[in-house]
């Protein structure tokens, strides 16, 4: 009785540290599409209206165009830019480059 008992609280502390383990690595890619991304794309993704005049382009990544795209072409833009847009990702590591993937598709629902 014991052992399940002990065997049951294993696997509720393991259950409600996988999303907290999850959203931890969300709010780091947040905190780093903030510093690195958003003065172009806006906060919320939906583009800076400011830097959107002076790329002559839009900038919002919040579009069923960027939904769609598979994590591999949107880690390619991260890493190694597109257009105007500089190579931002190349200074992160694997894992913050999935981060800020995983916020970029919080923002493009």
């Amino acid at each position: 009785m014991l052992k399940k008992s002990l065997l049951g609280m294993g696997l509720l502390g393991f259950i409600a540290w996988v999303p907290l383990s999850w959203a931890g690595e969300a709010a780091d890619g947040k905190a780093i599409y903030q510093k690195l991304c958003a003065s172009c794309h806006g906060p919320d993704g939906k583009g800076n209206p400011a830097m959107t005049k002076v790329f002559g382009e839009k900038l919002n990544i919040t579009t069923k165009e960027v939904a769609k795209a598979s994590d591999d072409e949107l880690l390619k833009v991260i890493t190694e830019g597109k257009g105007k847009m500089p190579a931002s990702g190349k200074g992160l590591s694997k894992q913050e480059q999935k981060q800020v993937l995983e916020h970029v598709r919080s923002l493009a629902k």
